[in-house]
């Protein structure tokens, strides 16, 4: 019988790899640029008009602010990539900023960090795939209404693709990366020469006015500074998955930091530059956009079904000729793909960061195992199903989504660039060398400025989004927190727990073995559970049935004796027809009599070969064991019966899929230094 679901995976994720394959996946420069940095070039195509969204809530009047916002962008950008530079040389190891955190500020400073970074990997990929679905309904308008089933589809596709390895997900997403580059950078270009030309290009959307909110109609003082603020903090979203070059260093080719920072620094030279070019294009073009379009003055037709196009899809039609135009589809087909791939950015990011988390104890175990294809698969798996919720529950809408997001990168960014801080003040102590030191005082100056900068960002945002859907993040990441800090109690406390204190006393052998076989009737599963117990020659045997029926019993009674079977059956009486509790009952009585004899219990269990076969078997064995390995001092044995359907089963192969695979040996945690 062939095995579908073998097959099916063999198909999607490809032939599992051997542990020693690893290095074999480690990314060069140009592939690392897409798998690491696809968010923040991705951002610049919805980071404009998230600006332009907030600040034509007051009409055409506060446009005029996007530069100065822009510029603010540009600059804080590229003070975070300078910091960043500095921690993938200081810590190379991959933990990023809950590592520079963890290590110099404390444990818990490092799981703010890390619950803030887990949450905005989901918003990473939420977000990014519900632009991509915007621009291709920008494209294709009569889409719109399949907008959450092609979220949930990319979603699940991300998923296959990254389930595959880190380097095959970087050769996909390689081409549209750069494509996409290409395209807004060639966009940019022409938009420019056509400007200095004297022949700008002129967005459709130009030719509409828009109709200031009534909160927003006549703002000044406090008010207009809050919506400017609101407006850079919604800016700020180009800033999205910087951190990830930090996070993913292991996954470069040696030397694996000077490829980090080298990575890095091309993702912030092409990032500013394209969006700069993007919001400049926004401003000579006059593109017109607005959260309700029932607010567009000047629009044909009924406003309630309009669909505007995003700012980057009217800036392709503006500079190419047109909505028909080969270069605005191109644009839209480059922009829907990168925005939608952006979300691997999450997809490496998430699983490596949980991986660490697991390897020092504040997520579960399972999350450090590696897959069939040496990626962390249950990170991946965990990270598709939480983005796929969120997707669900927000209707894929990007203006709903935008609001959770970036608060937990800037939180990581505060308290990275502060452990750094600390850090290189620690270098600085025990460094004699002139030179050394004043690279040491030169990069502590970056993270100072870096720290304050965005620590600054993050109590804008804070301030500015925190009513709007933002709590639900902060809520979503103190949960998390504690939830982590729960893990790795219980963790201690099993290992605690655990531990062995006195080697003697524990081998001490028991007294006795009891041996306990149950049996409901007499077939042939209950007299191989007898020749077992037989085998391991215990003190004393018994066998054990539970009187529910009389005449059954009786009928097992009188089969016990005509087959001549010298063990003898002990009957436990059941007038409420349970079996579990007489049961548990009677082996506990055995312990309490004798606490120092270990009880072996041994359960008779159909061994089936089809899923639905375990519906009608084995049910009362499986609650009669859940509830025996409770009981301190009683081993239990299941004795399998191999029914005819089993021998048509499949073989497990000798690298069965899906099974269990560990990661790496764990790393201990550095010492936290004060």
């Amino acid at each position: 019988m062939l095995n579908v679901t073998g097959i099916l995976k063999r198909l999607v994720i490809g032939r599992a790899m051997r542990s020693e394959e690893l290095t074999g996946t480690l990314l060069p420069k140009r592939l690392a640029l897409p798998v690491f940095a696809s968010d923040p070039l991705s951002s610049v195509a919805y980071a404009t008009q998230e600006i332009l969204l907030v600040l034509t809530l007051g009409g055409l009047a506060y446009l005029h602010f996007t530069p100065w916002i822009a510029g603010a962008v540009v600059a804080l950008m590229a003070v975070v990539v300078l910091s960043y530079r500095q921690v993938v040389h200081a810590y190379p190891s991959g933990g990023g900023s809950f590592e520079v955190a963890t290590t110099n500020l404390g444990p818990s400073a490092g799981l703010v960090v890390a619950a803030s970074l887990l949450v905005d990997y989901v918003m990473t990929v939420a977000v990014s795939v519900a632009s991509g679905v915007d621009n291709i309904i920008s494209a294709l308008p009569g889409l719109a209404h399949q907008r959450v089933l092609m979220a949930l589809v990319f979603v699940a596709v991300l998923a296959a693709i990254n389930l595959r390895g880190v380097r095959e997900s970087g050769r996909a997403f390689a081409a549209p990366t750069y494509l996409f580059i290409g395209g807004v950078l060639i966009m940019v270009i022409t938009g420019l020469v056509r400007y200095a030309l004297g022949n700008p290009p002129l967005a459709a959307s130009a030719a509409y006015g828009i109709t200031p909110d009534p909160a927003d109609a006549h703002l000044r003082g406090l008010a207009l500074l809050m919506l400017v603020l609101r407006a850079f903090s919604s800016g700020c979203t180009a800033l999205t998955g910087v951190e990830a070059i930090s996070n993913g260093v292991p996954a470069f080719r040696k030397p694996k930091s000077r490829n980090a920072a080298t990575t890095l620094a091309a993702m912030g030279g092409l990032a500013i530059a394209m969006f700069a070019g993007v919001t400049t294009l926004a401003l000579v073009s006059k593109v017109h956009i607005t959260d309700d379009a029932c607010r567009l003055t000047g629009l044909d037709g009924d406003c309630a079904t309009y669909t505007q196009r995003t700012v980057i899809a009217q800036i392709a039609a503006a500079v190419f000729g047109g909505e028909h135009s080969p270069g605005f589809y191109f644009i839209q087909t480059v922009t829907a793909l990168v925005l939608i791939l952006a979300a691997n950015t999450a997809f490496n990011g998430f699983p490596l960061l949980s991986s660490i988390l697991a390897q020092h104890r504040y997520l579960p175990r399972q999350l450090h195992n590696r897959g069939d294809r040496l990626a962390f698969s249950n990170g991946i798996l965990a990270l598709a199903i939480v983005a796929g919720l969120l997707l669900w529950g927000y209707r894929a809408n990007v203006t709903s989504l935008i609001h959770l997001y970036i608060l937990g990168v800037f939180t990581s960014f505060t308290l990275s660039q502060l452990g750094m801080v600390r850090h290189w003040n620690r270098e600085l102590r025990g460094e004699p060398d002139g030179a050394t030191r004043r690279r040491h005082h030169t990069a502590r100056l970056i993270n100072a400025v870096g720290a304050v900068v965005t620590g600054l960002v993050l109590l804008i945002v804070l301030t500015t989004k925190f009513t709007q859907g933002a709590w639900l993040a902060v809520l979503a990441a103190t949960v998390l927190w504690v939830t982590m800090r729960a893990i790795r109690r219980h963790y201690d406390s099993t290992a605690a727990e655990l531990a062995v204190t006195d080697p003697h006393s524990e081998l001490l052998p028991p007294t006795r073995v009891f041996a306990i076989v149950l049996v409901s009737r007499l077939h042939k599963p209950t007299l191989r559970a007898l020749a077992y117990a037989h085998a391991i020659h215990p003190d004393r045997l018994e066998a054990l049935t539970v009187s529910v029926d009389p005449d059954a019993t009786a009928e097992l009674r009188r089969h016990w004796e005509e087959y001549g079977i010298d063990v003898p059956l002990k009957i436990v009486d059941s007038p409420y027809r349970e079996i579990t509790k007489p049961v548990v009952g009677y082996v506990r009585s055995v312990r309490r009599e004798s606490p120092r004899d270990v009880v072996a219990v041994f359960v008779p269990e159909y061994v089936v070969g089809h899923w639905w076969e375990n519906l009608l078997h084995n049910q009362s064995a499986l609650w009669l064991k859940s509830r025996l390995l409770f009981t301190p001092g009683v081993m239990v044995t299941s004795v399998p019966w191999q029914l005819t359907s089993s021998a048509h089963a499949d073989r497990p192969a000798a690298r069965a899929p899906g099974s269990v695979r560990r990661g790496e040996p764990p790393v201990p945690p550095r010492p936290r230094t004060r």
